[in-house]
């Protein structure tokens, strides 16, 4: 994605902000808004704009400085920004708010935070809403290249891990497009992160895959196997017990599984349980370990497992060819 094309997804993103706010903001720097990644507003606190290294603070006069501006988001302002997120229908997006996150028109993703309202031991809704991150969806089309040209025929079963911002769904998300026109490819997209799925119509390119939005991975997974036959199956932040059980069954069914997972470092995943319940049912044989929010999308190590004793060895970094 070039540089206009950023600052657009930034200026899509923003227009769910209230008017005095959206004014205010689209005064800021062109560089600032073709890097940032979120848009942080909380109750009477200043608001933020997290780029990939570091985190800026808006002024009244559109500048962007790196410590706490007096222009406060007022509990108005955000009633006002939920309500706009939610395209004024709070009902249709209950089943969002209650996971704490809302996809909206253009992909983009609004983090939800408040008081959690429980009944028979889970939430099911939320109210007093006291902070709001908007998380600004881009495509960044290429991005899969170096991975799929290192492993060639050989990148499925492929298990990508990295931490918060590393790019692993912009990652998924390419690799998906790509692998689309010559493989049947089914996405279950649980949080609506990868198609950007906005009243039925992907906002992102995914190219001719089919995609099940919103469904829990693990039934997500199992439908696409009973209905679409697919030969791969895409989905984001696995790591649940039954992501783990819905994982083995389509092991007897030939599709292969390719996903992300949330780790800092090769040690923090294999000191998962999760982590070795996924790797030890031999669904993936390779970890692709992908570097931090500095530098998105970009390969640090990519790792062969042998699933018999969860055994982790680097693989060499030429290229690959389908061979490894």
């Amino acid at each position: 994605m070039n540089f206009n094309q950023n600052i657009k997804s930034f200026f899509d993103a923003s227009l769910c902000l209230t008017n005095h706010i959206r004014i205010i903001i689209d005064l800021l720097p062109d560089e600032i808004k073709s890097c940032a990644q979120e848009i942080r507003l909380r109750v009477n606190k200043s608001i933020s704009i997290v780029c990939p290294n570091k985190s800026y603070f808006l002024a009244p006069d559109g500048s962007a400085s790196e410590s706490c501006t007096p222009l406060f988001v007022t509990p108005m302002d955000i009633n006002d920004i939920f309500k706009s997120i939610c395209n004024y229908s709070m009902y249709t997006h209950q089943e969002q708010i209650r996971n704490g996150y809302i996809t909206f028109r253009g992909g983009h993703r609004a983090g939800i935070c408040g008081t959690a309202i429980i009944s028979n031991n889970q939430i099911v809704n939320l109210r007093d809403i006291s902070s709001i991150n908007i998380r600004i969806a881009r495509e960044k089309k290429s991005s899969a290249n170096e991975i799929i040209h290192r492993l060639g025929k050989n990148i499925g079963k492929t298990l990508i891990a990295g931490p918060p911002s590393s790019g692993k769904t912009t990652l998924l998300r390419d690799i998906a497009r790509q692998l689309s026109y010559n493989n049947k490819v089914c996405i279950t997209d649980e949080r609506g992160e990868i198609g950007c799925v906005y009243r039925g119509i992907p906002q992102c390119d995914i190219g001719l895959c089919d995609i099940l939005n919103g469904y829990p991975k693990g039934e997500g997974i199992l439908q696409a196997i009973r209905a679409l036959s697919p030969d791969i199956i895409i989905c984001d932040e696995i790591g649940s017990e039954n992501d783990a059980i819905s994982i083995e069954a389509s092991l007897n069914s030939g599709v292969d599984i390719i996903a992300s997972i949330h780790a800092a470092n090769l040690n923090e995943l294999m000191n998962r349980k999760q982590a070795q319940r996924l790797l030890s049912t031999g669904a993936f044989n390779k970890i692709v370990m992908l570097q931090d929010r500095s530098s998105p999308c970009k390969i640090n190590n990519i790792y062969k497992v042998d699933e018999s004793d969860v055994k982790i060895n680097r693989i060499n970094n030429s290229v690959n060819n389908g061979n490894s």
